[in-house]
């Protein structure tokens, strides 16, 4: 089995690949970059291609739909640490056929890919049940949901937001947080491109308005 890896993080990259090739899997490609994994995925010749979701730039889900629009039929298996069931059904709709947590054994990921290849659709064992459902009502519409720039944040980046929304500065929230301001300040300017604003008293005040601040 051969499979394209695209993945924003390096060490992670680089550890999957050792231990799928510890188990007879090669990584045919890797990167880190969506439009470049776009660019492979129809250059190499792969069984599965194995995507992470949350990416800058171009996210997972995007590359997703983009895969399926130029027509690459190669199964697609989300690898990530998101267990919103809204992410599972909507990789389902966009064309995934595997939706998997980084958190899980590598010998499961393993027998879940040979599924794969075999023309299962395979998700994390604790979301079987939202598949059970989709399968069910036969269509991907089984979880309704509006789409929110607040949905492409990542933990850390709400987690900011919230002091954010209570005026606080990178100095602070770093204090609080117990990292660098330099790393505050790179998560409050990715939390800016993602909400598509240009200030973080914007960013501030969509905050408030949806409910995130942490004081009442």
């Amino acid at each position: 089995m051969k499979v394209l890896l695209i993945d924003d993080h390096a060490l992670f990259r680089v550890g999957l690949e050792g231990l799928l090739e510890r188990r007879g899997i090669e990584v045919a490609a890797k990167t880190g970059d969506g439009d470049e994994g776009l660019r492979l995925a129809t250059q190499v010749d792969v069984d599965i291609i194995l995507l992470d979701l949350r990416m800058p730039k171009l996210n997972g889900m995007e590359v997703l739909r983009r895969l399926r629009e130029h027509g690459v039929e190669t199964p697609v298996v989300m690898l990530t640490t998101s267990s919103d069931e809204r992410d599972l059904v909507e990789s389902l709709r966009c064309g995934a056929q595997g939706y998997l947590l980084k958190e899980m054994e590598p010998d499961d990921l393993v027998v879940a890919l040979r599924g794969v290849v075999n023309g299962e659709t395979v998700v994390a064992p604790g979301l079987t049940g939202v598949l059970a459902r989709v399968i069910q009502q036969g269509d991907m519409g089984a979880i309704e949901h509006s789409p929110s720039p607040f949905d492409d944040l990542t933990p850390r980046e709400r987690e900011i937001l919230c002091h954010l929304s209570e005026g606080q500065s990178n100095k602070v929230i770093a204090r609080h947080l117990g990292i660098s301001d330099g790393t505050v300040k790179l998560h409050v300017k990715s939390i800016l491109r993602k909400l598509e604003v240009h200030s973080r008293v914007e960013a501030a005040v969509m905050a408030v308005e949806q409910g995130l601040s942490q004081k009442p």
